[in-house]
């Protein structure tokens, strides 16, 4: 036996689909936003290398800014030399979050780098190197 179809209730199931659909949505974009700010790793924002070249012969402190809090004692930092020499070096933290001073002996001429091994806040590890020329070469 057919039923006579009932307009009102045809019209409710597309509606609730749609609603359904809609915050199922709302939600999948608030989780990948909520994920991509938590999984985040620790980045280098600002380096004072770029606008405060090193002077040769003079100890010099680096300052590097990460765009998220620094776990300095999961972290490595070390000035790299020539012929791949690794020394490691002296790390603080600075004055404003996210920052780390770097402290570098006196450096004669030549190329060198700050490689690090940072742990971030939320336990990440990011891993790069900074390469920068002390003048005078």
């Amino acid at each position: 036996m057919c039923r006579p179809f009932d307009e009102t209730r045809a019209n409710v199931l597309p509606n609730h689909s749609i609603i359904s659909m809609l915050i199922r949505t709302v939600l999948f974009f608030s989780w990948l936003a909520c994920s991509s700010t938590v999984l985040a790793h620790a980045v280098v924002t600002e380096s004072s290398l770029a606008r405060e070249p090193v002077t040769p012969h003079k100890a010099t402190t680096v300052l590097l800014t990460f765009n998220s809090n620094v776990e300095l004692s999961l972290s490595r930092v070390f000035l790299v030399s020539k012929g791949d020499v690794h020394q490691p070096a002296a790390v603080d933290k600075g004055k404003k979050p996210g920052e780390i001073r770097i402290h570098l002996p006196a450096l004669e001429p030549g190329d060198y780098a700050i490689k690090y091994k940072v742990f971030a806040a939320d336990g990440h590890l990011t891993e790069s190197v900074i390469r920068f020329t002390v003048g005078g070469k």
